[in-house]
């Protein structure tokens, strides 16, 4: 799988823009929940980047902070439902207010990734 091109374009996502307060897991526990900014934003994004064959930045400033579980739900939902090694590869996570997140989430989708593969396996 070639890498992404984002020298030309790129389809990009604020956080910010769905919510300031991001909520927790789903739908049930509440508004802003990271399965509606899943259902909602990140997979149409998603879907537009890979067939333009263009990186998907999300950015994560500007928001109260986040719930780990907004955070699996939101990308380690996206890594389950999609191609995980292309959601991996195209996704582009930005945070200068909090780098730290950057890696937290793209571990989400890498465990995500090996949930699904276990699954799979019958394990």
């Amino acid at each position: 799988m070639a890498a992404p091109n984002i020298s030309t374009s790129a389809v990009r996502v604020r956080v910010l823009d769905f919510t300031r307060t991001p909520g927790a897991r789903y739908r049930t526990d509440g508004p802003f929940s990271g399965e509606q900014f899943r259902d909602e934003i990140l997979v149409e994004a998603y879907d537009r980047a890979r067939a333009a064959g263009v990186a998907l930045i999300v950015v994560l400033d500007g928001v109260a902070g986040y719930a780990t579980s907004f955070l699996e739900e939101a990308f380690g939902g996206l890594a389950r439902d999609r191609d995980q090694a292309d959601v991996i590869a195209r996704l582009q996570l930005v945070s200068t207010e909090e780098p730290e997140l950057v890696g937290e989430v793209m571990e989400y989708m890498k465990e995500a990734r090996l949930a699904k593969r276990t699954q799979r396996l019958g394990r």
